[in-house]
């Protein structure tokens, strides 16, 4: 994200309020846009379909969608990390007419690969009319497609037209779904939430176009990609399956529920850890647009330097200068977040009398929040080892998240209602203990790998 970055940063500049909060406002819609687009137009529909639809139809209707969200990132996530390295290779090799045919090939391979399944799925396990499995049968095509496309934002630049696009999707969403709702019940909330993702993802699609006018071929030219970074695909399974894998264990907690003909899903704890992700947002916002740059311009003095053979009093500052920026962004993403964090936990009770929602849900919550503060610490290491291409110890900090995640939840869920929730809070801290270790090790040890252990001519 630190090209699309740069280019949100320059809003900042100006000297008015008006300028700041744009930047933040578009940066939080493009670090989060189709997480965040799910989870206020899924609140918005559910809130005014409320009025036209029954509470059986409602649940079908929000269970089908936390699903599809939840496997399609999943299954997607090996193919959307490989690619996402095959295009950033495209850009850097000044190859970006090959970027139209690897668009549609990655979209071919994530539908052939999750077709059957989603297929089986909606038309032999679950007991729902045809036309509702129909209906989230082709959202969670329409889900996956936007998982992916999502990929070429950073490339766009032109954020103006990425916001537009998940403003109109969102709206036409929202706004369309009472109205359908109204005389189809279940199957118009799916059409007009399927309407707007699909604004959103032709619309990306269409832009990637327009910025890329080339023949699209070579559709597969990325899958020698899966050989060389395995491991990279690797941390895109497991880093999502970490994430999701606390509410699927709860899916089977005593205090779950079994619905619309065989979903399972225990509502409180969905929707008490999805209420407490709205909490990362701005600091999502800020990492995008002032952390990851700041970063950025550091790392890539650092490696240009040494590429002009620069002495090594200059790659010792540069070192310094670095390290400066891990430290001052780390510094100001714990004051941010930190603040937010606690604010939401302080705040809890007015926000849930506020909104009506459940009280069953507030520990829970609290536990959500500061679970997901660690959890985005984890994702923003990642984010630097990546950059580093320390792809094994991205692996390694995964998996520990994968493994406690499970572990703890399988844990906290025998123990009973009142530790629901520890188990995602103490994964997400102790995977953030070992993730800031073997990240900052390092970086403090980063000349040292350029020129020892990352270097190719001294490996052979």
């Amino acid at each position: 994200m630190a090209g699309i970055g740069f280019v949100l940063r320059n809003l900042t500049t100006k000297d008015n309020l008006i300028g700041l909060l744009s930047g933040f406002g578009y940066s939080a819609l493009v670090a989060t846009g189709p997480w965040l687009f799910t989870i206020l137009a899924l609140t918005g529909i559910v809130a005014l379909g409320s009025y036209f639809t029954t509470v059986e139809q409602q649940i079908t209707f929000r269970i089908a969608i936390i699903y599809n969200f939840s496997f399609s990132l999943v299954i997607s996530g090996p193919i959307v990390m490989v690619l996402t390295r095959y295009i950033s290779d495209l850009i850097f090799l000044k190859e970006v007419e090959k970027a139209p045919g690897a668009l549609l090939g990655g979209l071919i391979l994530i539908y052939a690969i999750q077709f059957p399944l989603a297929f089986l799925f909606y038309f032999f396990y679950v007991d729902i009319e045809f036309m509702t499995a129909l209906s989230a049968f082709i959202n969670y095509f329409l889900i996956n497609g936007v998982w992916l496309v999502t990929i070429f934002i950073t490339a766009l630049k032109d954020y103006k037209m990425v916001i537009r696009i998940f403003l109109i999707g969102m709206a036409f969403g929202g706004i369309s779904n009472p109205f359908l709702a109204k005389d189809l019940g279940v199957v118009g909330m799916f059409f007009g939430f399927n309407a707007g993702l699909a604004i959103i993802l032709f619309g990306i699609i269409a832009r990637v176009f327009a910025e890329y006018p080339y023949e699209a071929k070579n559709f597969f030219g990325f899958l020698p990609y899966f050989r060389r970074y395995w491991d990279l695909a690797l941390v895109g399974l497991t880093f999502n399956l970490a994430a999701w894998v606390d509410k699927w264990i709860m899916w089977f907690c005593p205090e779950r529920d079994v619905v619309a003909g065989g979903f399972l899903s225990y509502s409180n704890y969905d929707s008490a850890m999805f209420l407490a992700y709205l909490s990362i947002v701005p600091s999502m916002a800020s990492f995008v647009l002032s952390m990851e740059t700041r970063f950025y311009e550091h790392y890539l003095k650092f490696y240009r330097d040494i590429q002009k053979h620069a002495n090594f009093q200059v790659i010792r500052d540069n070192h310094k200068q670095l390290i400066e920026a891990v430290h001052v962004s780390g510094r100001n993403f714990l004051i941010l977040q930190g603040g937010i964090s606690l604010l939401a936990i302080l705040m809890a009770p007015h926000l849930f009398t506020w909104f009506g929602i459940n009280f069953k849900q507030m520990g829970m919550y609290r536990l959500g929040v500061l679970g997901a503060f660690y959890h985005v610490c984890i994702l923003f290491m990642n984010i630097l080892l990546s950059y580093f291409d320390c792809r094994r110890k991205a692996l390694q900090v995964s998996f520990i998240f994968l493994l406690s995640n499970f572990v703890f939840s399988l844990l906290s869920m025998n123990l009973g209602f009142p530790y629901y929730g520890f188990g995602y809070f103490a994964a997400c801290l102790i995977t953030f203990m070992v993730a800031i270790i073997i990240t900052f090790h390092h970086i403090l040890d980063l000349p040292y790998h350029t020129f020892i252990t990352q270097n190719e001519s001294v490996k052979g």
